[in-house]
């Protein structure tokens, strides 16, 4: 409780010229540029979001004033989390969620047009196959360096490199007159397109509080989820009608596009670089929106110090304020971050049982069109259109799943007793995130348990078309809103580190993907699709106690991990402060001895 004393100096302290307004410390008002605070004012001088300890202000008048005060203090009201408005945050996570689309359209929408390349390449299907093959490899490892250069770096920074690499090799395959070209360019888009999806989940994590985070990140998996679902229907549409080199052009004018308007308007996101989106930063991380809107109120402030008055002394005060705020080094990027996360207790758990269970929706999606030729008769269209009842259910799942993973995250904060206030994050150290989130996952598990097992057993009994559909659809349902509830959590236990945590998960689900897609057709060549599905399903059982371990035990682990954290940090600033004192000693000494030489002149 703050003390009497402390009221009366903040009461008896004058304010600084109180007659000069401050600006923003950021572009406010640009459209996904700098963040605008809560207050709709459209002048140049408006004020940034007033800190917490300032709500409500104290009465000077009245008696009643340090009451005011001491119940502002003892309600310890968390800081805004972002300064970004609703709709700004909308359009920042619709944005990175676009960005996220390439990855797996760039590797679904290449499979109708495999005949088409082995033909005219002169290359055998095995050698065309090794194109997916490396294509998956350069998916699972380049998110490790991206994620955490966007970590350190800035989210801008990384989108940017994506964006160009993946252009380029777009442009290449579209040029590709041999297999070797197409084969290295190849790998190439995957570097390019890969990391967007780490990139999304970080900057969801940027700018969206836990209490919020659920609906969001459910939202940001839909054009992930529709690329695997559209990408074979446009790629053999466009294949068929306009030729395979036809779908790197349309790549390449989609990617365009979507690059030139987050150059215009996305803004950096980092929080160690922007903060809760209110700190200006450096130009270079500046969108073009925003050095154009710095140009203009410069323009301005040059005339209003030609009439002088008011505007020039704000002006004055606006440059004097400018934030100092610098770009991390790249001195402290780890190129091995995301692989040390899979080793740690919760994550790493977490992360191999997310990844096993989504390794069952590749080893479905693989070994559709097998299944499909075979029990009925499938085209290459037809097979590609039964995609979509696995893309509908997962859609249900976002606008469903999101919004109960939201209501269970309140629900134990009220029985907690641990208060929520909208925009603000709440502190998790001893809040049991894991049972929150889990609590919702786990009946989507169940679902997805029973629809593999199933699944199989369909196209042994020759079922109607319509069974298969509607098991897609609880596929997409049970896995997507698993993994979405799986993700949700990896962000919340991984405060500021966003990046490294989801390009671990990318890692994982890569590798044990590839093993599962590699895996499932021998298997229903030696024992049917009914058994091979069932022993995929079992192997959901035969881990869940690595699930059960993550909620029982991980709030203790994450008390654990923020201890020794902290102590690092520590030992580390301890070190640093050490060698300045050894720097600076010498030149302290040299200053003392030449002060005792002019005491005795």
């Amino acid at each position: 409780m703050v003390g009497p004393t402390t009221d009366t100096s903040r009461q008896t302290t004058p304010p600084e010229e109180p007659t000069l307004p401050a600006e923003k410390p950021a572009d406010a008002k640009d459209a996904l540029g700098t963040a605008d605070p809560d207050d709709t004012s459209s002048t140049d001088t408006d004020l940034g979001p007033e800190p917490p300890s300032e709500e409500p202000v104290p009465d000077q008048a009245g008696g009643g004033d340090e009451q005011q005060v001491t119940t502002v203090v003892d309600q310890q009201v968390p800081p805004k989390y972002s300064s970004f408005t609703l709709w700004q945050k909308r359009g920042i996570v619709f944005a990175a969620s676009i960005g996220a689309f390439f990855s797996p359209l760039s590797a679904q929408i290449y499979f109708p047009a495999l005949n088409l390349l082995s033909e005219e390449l002169h290359v055998s299907r095995s050698q065309i196959n090794l194109t997916v093959t490396t294509y998956m490899i350069f998916q699972g490892i380049t998110p490790m360096f991206i994620g955490n250069l966007a970590d350190t770096a800035g989210r801008r920074p990384a989108y940017m490199i994506c964006f160009v690499v993946y252009i380029a090799a777009n442009i290449g395959l579209a040029l590709s007159k041999n297999y070797a070209s197409l084969l290295v360019v190849r790998c190439l888009q995957s570097a390019g397109s890969s990391s967007t999806v780490a990139l999304c989940q970080a900057v969801v994590s940027d700018v969206i509080t836990s209490a919020e985070r659920g609906q969001y990140i459910a939202i940001t998996v839909i054009p992930i989820l529709l690329g695997p679902s559209l990408g074979p229907v446009i790629g053999g549409l466009i294949s068929q009608y306009l030729g395979w080199r036809a779908i790197f052009w349309f790549l390449t004018i989609f990617a365009g596009v979507c690059f030139v308007i987050m150059l215009l308007f996305f803004p950096e996101t980092c929080r160690a670089l922007v903060g809760d989106g209110s700190i200006r930063p450096h130009p270079f991380y500046r969108t073009f929106w925003q050095l154009s809107t710095d140009a203009h109120r410069k323009r301005k402030a040059r005339k209003a110090r030609k009439h002088g008055g008011l505007h020039r002394t704000t002006s004055t005060a606006t440059a004097s304020s400018e934030p100092t705020r610098q770009p991390l080094s790249l001195g402290k990027f780890n190129v091995f971050a995301s692989l040390v996360l899979l080793f740690q207790k919760e994550l790493g758990l977490l992360l191999f049982y997310s990844a096993w269970v989504f390794a069952g929706f590749y080893a479905v999606s693989t070994a559709m069109p097998q299944l499909l030729g075979q029990a009925y008769g499938f085209d290459e269209l037809r097979i590609g259109l039964m995609y979509l009842p696995m893309a509908g259910g997962s859609i249900f799942a976002a606008f469903v799943i999101g919004p109960l993973i939201n209501r269970n995250y309140r629900r134990h904060a009220a029985r907690a007793g641990m208060p929520l206030v909208k925009g603000r994050q709440d502190d998790l150290s001893g809040f049991p995130v894991e049972r929150a989130r889990m609590e919702v996952g786990a009946p989507l598990l169940v679902v997805a348990f029973a629809t593999t097992a199933a699944w199989g057993w369909a196209f042994e009994a020759r079922a109607p078309v319509a069974v298969p559909c509607v098991l897609l659809f609880l596929l997409g349902i049970g896995m997507i809103g698993f993994s979405n509830t799986v993700n949700v959590l990896i962000v919340d236990v991984s405060p500021g580190r966003a990046g490294a945590a989801v390009a671990a998960q990318n890692v994982a689900r890569c590798l044990v993907g590839a093993g599962a897609s590699a895996a499932i057709a021998p298997m229903i060549d030696a024992m049917g699709a009914g058994w091979s599905f069932v022993i995929v399903a079992l192997l959901y059982v035969l881990f869940f106690p690595m699930l059960w371990l993550v909620m029982a035990k991980g709030v203790k682990w994450r008390q654990e991990l923020a201890v020794k954290e902290a102590a690092k940090k520590k030992r580390a600033e301890e070190k640093k402060a050490r060698k300045k004192r050894e720097q600076d000693g010498p030149e302290d000494g040299e200053v003392a001895a030449s002060g005792v030489k002019e005491e005795k002149i």
